[in-house]
């Protein structure tokens, strides 16, 4: 007779992300004392601009500190030579039911969820080991209207991710929303205008996710509130539905959301100056590009307030290196079934853009004027792949001391307003 090896079920896995390292670590906190076996695990990144993170560990009456040297001081190798590692050891001690990470400030949890299913430690992900179940984001109150419509860079507040890091607070701080499977709310807003501007932000980078105050939950209810749809660290298909949820579609507080599409292609040069007004009064852009000059790939832009970020998402379904239909979700497949062009196949412009100061039409001008014209788009490919193009010099793929997701890589790294 042959006995078979039972494999242990996966260890439940929480994150915990936020701009307020308060308000996080008691997030945090509660999680740990809703029940025995919760190990606590934090990275405090504000010394790795000298190779040092500081890694705290707490599980039952254990609270360990434990300094490390990084080769290189940044988020990526912060998740591949220590989180990634101490999740799987952690994960196969029998005392241990439940996992919470709770983020550095600096980090952005979509990065962290992609390198937990992908990145390997020895032969297998730590998937393997880890099941995430809930991704929690801490917003301030009192300050997460400033932090998502301001212009601060991470480093003006000590807060970057590596030396190199330019990314801005509102980038940072949308991104950790808007991949939340539950907003906790915490503190209180300085004003009534205030609350009800950041809650038209909310409304619409994150319709679909419910919030609670962290003063009115506790470790069990924070995760009950949880939807039974919650993405659960699934990482955005950048050419899947860029709407998730049902946000308003009216303005409100002077918070409203434009979605410009098309089926021309952008004018490389034109595309560039037109991108100055994602940078002025809007909160937040999100969307696929088409550039006549690279038809092959999808550019891929994101915008928060000063910070704009651009990379390429991969090729089209059409293009001559484009994957084939079945190694695509299904999402991607209706989408681009909806839309296809017996010549450019799903070759098309597709933008989220939530403004503030500035105002839909205005942005949605600005875009169109970009737009090859007739008389261009009658010139034909062999034509537009001549056109000055200022994105041509882009690096396309991650460096070879990170294992981030390479088709994020770029869409990651910020350009100032005043670079441009």
């Amino acid at each position: 007779m042959t006995l078979k090896q039972t494999r242990r079920p996966r260890v439940p896995l929480v994150l915990v992300s936020g701009l307020a390292a308060g308000p996080n670590a008691e997030l945090a906190e509660l999680l740990r004392t809703a029940g025995p076996g919760t190990a606590v695990v934090h990275h405090d990144l504000r010394e790795i601009h000298s190779g040092v993170v500081r890694r705290r560990l707490k599980l039952g009456e254990r609270d360990e500190l434990t300094v490390l040297e990084l080769a290189h001081g940044c988020v990526s190798c912060t998740l591949r030579e220590d989180l990634l590692p101490l999740l799987r050891r952690l994960a196969r001690r029998p005392e241990v039911t439940r996992i919470v990470v709770r983020l550095d400030e600096a980090m952005e949890p979509e990065p962290v969820s992609w390198a937990i299913r992908n990145v390997l430690v020895g032969e297998h992900p730590v998937s393997d080991d880890v099941d995430l179940r809930a991704v929690l984001t801490v917003v301030d109150c009192a300050t997460f209207l400033a932090d998502a419509t301001g212009d601060d860079e991470l480093a003006d507040r000590n807060l970057q991710g590596s030396p190199e890091d330019e990314r801005t607070v509102a980038q940072v701080a949308l991104s950790q929303v808007e991949f939340a499977d539950v907003l906790v709310l915490a503190g209180a807003a300085t004003d009534a205008w205030s609350a009800a501007k950041a809650s038209a932000v909310l409304d619409r980078v994150a319709p679909s996710v419910p919030r609670v105050e962290l003063a009115r939950v506790d470790g069990h209810s924070v995760l009950d509130a949880v939807p039974a749809d919650a993405r659960r660290g699934e990482v955005t298909d950048m050419h899947g539905a860029l709407l998730r949820g049902e946000p308003p579609l009216h303005d409100d507080c002077g918070i409203a959301l434009l979605t410009f599409t098309a089926r021309r292609p952008f004018h490389p040069s034109r595309l560039h100056d037109a991108l100055d007004v994602l940078l002025d009064g809007v909160v937040r852009t999100r969307g696929r590009a088409w550039v006549a000059s690279q038809p092959d790939v999808a550019f891929w832009i994101e915008s928060a307030g000063g910070g704009l970020g651009l990379g390429h998402a991969g090729p089209w379904l059409a293009s001559p290196d484009g994957p084939e239909w079945t190694d695509v979700s299904p999402e991607r497949r209706t989408l681009a079934s909806l839309r296809w062009d017996p010549v450019h196949g799903d070759r098309a412009q597709e933008l989220v853009v939530v403004t503030d100061q500035a105002t839909p039409d205005e942005v949605e001008a600005a875009l169109r004027g970009a737009l090859l014209t007739d008389e261009e788009l009658a010139e034909g490919p062999e034509a537009w792949a001549r056109y000055p193009d200022p994105f041509g010099d882009w690096h396309e793929e991650p460096c070879e001391d990170t294992e981030t997701d390479p088709a994020r890589h770029d869409a990651t790294a910020a350009n100032r307003k005043e670079d441009q």
